[in-house]
């Protein structure tokens, strides 16, 4: 052991909490309680005050609340722009053409998974599963892909690829890079695990696609009178993990539309008035938040661009978020647009602490254990140098830490996949930032690289592709077939392409 390092009661309570949340993740149940205790514990064995450590339970939600309200913010945005498009159909009419190119089942599979990308890249996946299903599924069932193969595609593209980069709303590389430290940028987090997520969602893709293969028929009616005859195999579980997943993947607001007369109706159904403004807004979305994705991107391949760097980028989706919400209801609402512009605010507002609020006391406790934010939660005295729990534990345990980057990577990937297993997908980021924190200086590896690599661990198996009581029960209650059959076939792709993306991540970077 590091002789320099003197470990304290209060490292070994951080430990003690640390597996403490890590063993409740595992058991799949929330941990907001285990974190909130051991923050107070760990502060009383800090500051040997009761008073001080109960102080430390409001300050460390509070120093995470300050830390990552401007995700909180920029999930609000975007979901009060979703709802106004609703309004206005436009959410339909978006992804309705691509039903047209489904002429067999295998462009069906790489329809569904483009789409539901992109959806899912901007939106999360709460829309891409409800609206893909509603809109896309039938027209691939009916193309002569298997309900299995939709599932496939789907998940892979939606909760694995596009939610563990989080390209777009950066709430995943956001808390990932504030728990790692000050000196982490969360735009080199989000580059990083852009190019996992890519690389684990292609060969994932492809390994599901060959698995598949051999159940994709000629197109025909029968298909998706057989489909349609069937009812949802599974509802929603009741178990909630460490956040509510009902709201990540929600109930379709429709019903199957299962052929282009009843898409039409649907579209249709809006006053000849707003009809227009229906198809103005389906296409000048997607365009608004491409054009984004192409300013964050092409700086770092074009010379004297100005770079976007992440908190910028989070404010330029929100600031379109914003402006792109209140044209559309007016468009939508013009006598009481005021009101309903202000009802959209409000829901995703109640929608991102919904699905997120639980993150902050969990936060919380792992800020604890960092240099930069533990001051603020134990209160030291101005001037006094702040304990940094978990960098000094892994100090003094260096001796037992192989300086292999791969055994470490494939450590930090492992440690995401355990937090993973209560189903959330963003609960551990805390965790696997934190340690990638602490670790990588003292194997001498990329921090930011170790925090992508956790990342894709902790998203690709809670977030709704390896766990069956995850948001993965949406997508196969969507496509009607058991959810224990999705995640057997799914399985073993998503961890080959996990494996690849690590060796690929060490050798990269």
């Amino acid at each position: 052991m590091n002789e320099t390092v003197t470990l304290t009661g209060a490292h070994w309570m951080y430990l003690l909490g640390v597996v403490a949340i890590i063993i409740t993740m595992i058991l799949r149940a929330n941990v907001v309680v285990p974190a909130i205790l051991s923050t107070f514990l760990v502060s009383l064995a800090y500051s040997g005050s009761v008073i001080s450590a109960l102080e430390s339970v409001f300050n460390g939600s509070l120093t995470a609340a300050k830390e990552l309200f401007n995700i909180f913010l920029v999930i609000a945005l975007m979901t009060s722009l979703l709802n106004a498009l609703k309004a206005l159909r436009s959410d339909i009419r978006m992804v309705e053409p691509f039903r047209r190119i489904m002429v067999n089942g295998h462009v069906a599979y790489l329809v569904l998974a483009i789409i539901t990308y992109f959806i899912s890249l901007f939106f999360w996946p709460t829309p891409a599963v409800p609206l893909v299903g509603a809109i896309l599924l039938p027209a691939a069932i009916l193309a002569g892909l298997p309900a299995m193969g939709a599932a496939l595609a789907i998940a892979i593209a939606g909760q694995g690829m596009a939610l563990s980069s989080d390209y777009v709303i950066r709430v995943a590389p956001g808390i990932s890079a504030k728990a790692a430290g000050a000196g982490v940028a969360m735009g080199t987090v989000a580059d990083r695990a852009l190019v996992l997520s890519l690389i684990t969602g292609v060969i994932a893709l492809v390994l599901g696609y060959f698995a598949i293969r051999r159940s994709i028929v000629a197109p025909g009616a029968e298909h998706l009178i057989r489909w349609e005859a069937g009812a949802t195999l599974q509802s929603p579980a009741a178990h909630a993990g460490s956040f509510d997943k009902a709201k990540l993947a929600e109930a379709s607001p429709h019903a199957p539309l299962t052929s282009d007369k009843a898409v039409s109706a649907e579209l249709h159904a809006l006053p000849p008035e707003k009809e227009r403004w229906s198809k103005l807004f389906a296409v000048l979305t997607p365009i608004a938040f491409l054009g984004i994705v192409a300013a964050m991107i092409l700086p770092k391949f074009v010379a004297g661009m100005p770079e976007i760097k992440g908190g910028d980028a989070a404010a330029l989706v929100g600031g379109t978020a914003t402006l792109l919400l209140i044209v559309a209801t007016l468009a939508c609402e013009r006598g009481r647009f005021l009101d309903v512009t202000a009802d959209h605010i409000i829901d995703g507002f109640v929608f991102a602490f919904k699905a997120m609020g639980s993150v902050l006391p969990i936060a919380g406790f792992f800020f604890i254990g960092g240099g930069d934010t533990a001051g603020s939660i134990l209160a030291v005295a101005a001037g006094a140098k702040p304990p940094s729990l978990l960098f000094e534990l892994t100090q003094a345990a260096q001796a037992w830490i192989p300086h292999n980057h791969f055994f470490v990577a494939f450590g930090v990937l492992l440690v995401g996949m355990i937090t993973g297993v209560d189903g959330s997908g963003f609960a551990g980021l805390p965790l696997t930032g934190a340690l990638s924190g602490a670790l990588a200086p003292t194997v001498g590896i990329d921090v930011a690289t170790l925090c992508a690599v956790g990342q894709m661990g902790a998203v690709w198996t809670g977030g709704g592709t390896l766990i069956a009581w995850s948001s993965l029960i949406a997508v196969t209650g969507f496509a009607r077939v058991p959810v224990l059959d999705a995640v057997r076939v799914i399985f073993w792709p998503v961890i080959l392409g996990l494996a690849a993306s690590t060796i690929a991540a060490v050798l990269i970077w």
